[in-house]
């Protein structure tokens, strides 16, 4: 049997509780994402006011251009995007140090019938990847992997709270 298919019989055996074991669901891994994910604090940075290259993991950001002089930590965490049915695009602007603006919008687009759907969790911007990869002394290990060992964790803390 497919993953596809064990979804198809769990939405139909649930009927509308499968809605609210999604929601509950899509929003506990955005959740586990956004804590996870790094706010850069260049006074952490050794050598960020000197101009020099710094021994720790975070200096590859400012090596790489991704933050200069006035750089604000959160703009990663505003770039986090939830997508139903298609891949997120784009960038956004600005910054959501503690996450509760993105993860409003992403609780917006969650539709009352949730169940059956393909969300799609997105960062476009071009060090989310090399932060996946532990490129952050504040995230070593990324935050996407380890949320997707806690997905089974997720269901069933939701069914649970359906009882």
């Amino acid at each position: 049997m497919t993953f596809a298919l064990d979804i198809k019989n769990f939405v139909e055996k649930c009927g509308k509780n499968a809605d609210q074991v999604v929601d509950r669901v899509v929003k506990d891994v955005m959740e586990s994402i956004m804590e996870m994910s790094p706010v850069g604090n260049p006074s952490i940075w050794e050598g960020w006011n000197k101009g020099g290259v710094s021994s720790n993991q975070d200096h590859w950001l400012v090596n790489a251009g991704f933050v200069g002089e006035g750089y604000v930590g959160g703009h990663f965490r505003a770039n986090w995007q939830l997508g139903i049915g298609s891949l997120p695009t784009g960038m956004i602007e600005g910054i959501d140090k503690e996450g509760k603006i993105t993860l409003s919008k992403a609780y917006a687009i969650i539709p009352p019938h949730a169940a059956g759907l393909v969300y799609y969790f997105g960062n476009n911007l071009p060090y989310a990847i090399p932060l996946e990869e532990g490129h952050s002394k504040t995230a070593p290990n990324g935050m996407v992997g380890l949320t997707a060992l806690r997905f089974n964790d997720f269901i069933n803390k939701a069914v649970a709270e359906l009882k």
